[in-house]
């Protein structure tokens, strides 16, 4: 089997999240390239990951809790 390239454009840091409610996610991927070159990178994280949530809560109905941390995986 032939090995799988690496491609720079798909790569993602890994966050596990805690809202303020308790609950728990893992994994949470932000792609690589929304960090600049001078930014946090966990409030960048937080911003994209908060938006994702906003999305969720608008399709589901169900709004999501604050955060209260946010942990880069690895």
């Amino acid at each position: 089997m032939a090995k799988k390239k690496f491609n720079p454009n798909s790569a993602f840091a890994v966050f596990n999240v805690t809202y303020q409610d308790g609950a728990q996610t893992s994994n949470r991927k932000v792609p690589i390239d929304k960090f600049g070159q001078f930014d946090e990178e966990e409030d960048v994280a937080r911003a994209f990951i908060e938006a994702q949530d906003r999305e969720i809560a608008d399709k589901s109905g169900r709004p999501r809790g604050p955060i209260k941390a946010i942990e880069r995986v690895g």
